[in-house]
């Protein structure tokens, strides 16, 4: 599925067109796909909330697949492995950041699904060294979302900075968030959810969340920490303001609406952190697919044919996914 210029959803942007099968290079390898998460980020790259960086464009970030073919050199996977491809695709691997363990900082980094083509398709291919091997633990569909929604909301939940057993915030539930849920909640943590949707309500209930309010409603309780996921400036200031002394919120998205004014007195003071998330590491993946299939993990996802991934997106958009929508071959 094909994007050839930026445009809103609604107009159904994406065509179906037959390309040639990509040729792996020097390590990289061939992945014919088996399942691709859609991502809200998907959104952004195709309306134009990110500025285009290659059109003609094949979406998708959350790639799930058995390796088909390995380039001139590459030898961390054979043909048959099942392997994962992430928004992450390629860092300089010598600038400062990649020497200290933040490659997601690096100038030269460049994504799947926005440099180079991404998963909306029956081929893919990745430079070896930032594939993922995929845990048994995992079908096909619950393994695509945890590419992207699950390494950032790991990410997140890290620079959130809430420990095990404390008081944790989301604004927004939707795949990221659902499935950050089921990691605070296997770690101890109290669940509280601010969200617009009934129905995302209804699974934060599910998941263990032991309130739940709309998205500027306020907790109970102060939070020692808060993930916002929801791509809307206006939900960080009651965010703040719903934290404890010394908490931190940590925005997870790519984008996001302006900031509105805010008081410092209510929102910043008692030495509390605002944060940004900026992709993720290597180490946060492999991190993330140790603990989901040790808790294990299950993401909910809702299935359609890659024909459909317009109609996958336009509900997104629209939040009427409950978990993720995954695209299946």
């Amino acid at each position: 599925m094909v994007l050839e210029h930026q445009a809103r959803i609604a107009t159904r942007p994406l065509a179906l067109r037959d390309i040639d099968v990509p040729t792996p290079g020097p390590a990289e390898i061939l992945v014919r796909v088996a399942a691709c998460g859609v991502c809200r980020t998907d959104l952004h790259v195709i309306e134009g909330d990110l500025a285009p960086h290659l059109l003609p464009l094949v979406p998708g970030h959350q790639v799930v697949g058995r390796v088909a073919a390995c380039g001139a050199g590459a030898s961390r996977f054979q043909p048959g492995d099942r392997v994962g491809i992430a928004w992450l695709r390629g860092t300089c691997g010598s600038c400062t950041f990649c020497r200290e363990g933040r490659e997601n900082l690096c100038d030269l980094s460049h994504y799947t699904g926005w440099d180079a083509h991404g998963g909306y398709a029956d081929f893919a291919i990745v430079h070896e060294r930032f594939a993922y091997a995929i845990p048994a633990a995992f079908s096909d569909t619950e393994a695509a979302p945890l590419l992207c929604a699950g390494i950032i909301g790991y990410r997140a939940l890290r620079r959130a900075r809430v420990m095990p057993g404390q008081r944790l915030g989301l604004y927004g539930f939707g795949s990221s968030a659902h499935i950050v849920a089921q990691i605070a909640r296997h770690r101890g943590c109290e669940l509280y959810v601010a969200t617009r949707d009934p129905a995302h309500r209804r699974l934060a209930e599910d998941l263990g969340a032991v309130w739940t309010g709309d998205t500027l409603d306020t907790p109970p309780v102060p939070l020692d920490g808060a993930i916002v996921f929801a791509p809307a400036g206006e939900v960080v200031p009651p965010a703040l303001r719903a934290l404890g002394k010394g908490g931190t919120v940590a925005l997870a998205g790519i984008h996001m609406s302006d900031l509105p004014p805010m008081s410092y007195d209510a929102c910043l003071f008692h030495e509390k952190t605002l944060t940004s998330v900026e992709s993720n590491t290597r180490a946060d993946g492999e991190e993330l697919f140790r603990e989901a299939a040790a808790i294990p993990l299950r993401p909910r996802v809702t299935t359609f044919g890659l024909t459909e991934a317009n109609d996958a997106l336009l509900t997104l958009a629209r939040d009427g996914i409950r978990g993720t929508a995954v695209l299946v071959a």
